[in-house]
């Protein structure tokens, strides 16, 4: 059996490491990786529920409930248009943006530790590179370019 090697096969193994790490920093947040990928998507901006289903690749009813669970714990909100009522934006409340900016600065310390094997000139390189790479999901609001396979339902 040959061995696997090359790019693709590095940046599988770079996903896993940093979903391995993401899932761990989510669930000292008491968040799933999918509650806390929205909380990121809306902590700035809401969003429609409409926009927000198309952006994560979730079902509507799927995004439903799990926004549904996250009001109930206080860290989002939902609101109805007064020029519209059936269009309702969701947005984070004061306590989801306190734990999403307490979860950013868990992910900006513990991520970065994945390149610490990298001697510092290259670990910026990366940085930047990733920043670069990341640049168009960003202003689309969607924080994964595939994110049908968010598992929005949890």
């Amino acid at each position: 059996m040959a061995e696997n090697s090359g790019f693709g096969n590095d940046l599988v193994w770079l996903s896993v490491l940093v979903q391995r790490r993401y899932v761990q920093i989510c669930a000292e947040h008491d968040l799933t990786s999918a509650q806390a990928t929205l909380l990121c998507v809306i902590m700035d901006e809401p969003q429609g529920m409409g926009e927000l289903a198309q952006a994560l690749g979730a079902a509507k009813n799927a995004l439903s409930g799990l926004v549904d669970r996250m009001e109930r714990r206080g860290l989002v909100r939902r609101e109805t248009l007064q020029h519209d009522r059936r269009t309702v934006t969701l947005s984070a409340t004061a306590l989801g943006k306190q734990i999403v900016g307490a979860l950013y600065a868990d992910v900006d310390e513990r991520i970065a530790e994945i390149a610490g094997a990298l001697p510092a000139d290259e670990r910026h390189r990366f940085a930047g590179s990733v920043a670069r790479i990341t640049a168009p999901v960003r202003r689309t609001s969607s924080p994964v370019p595939d994110a049908d396979r968010l598992g929005v339902g949890d």
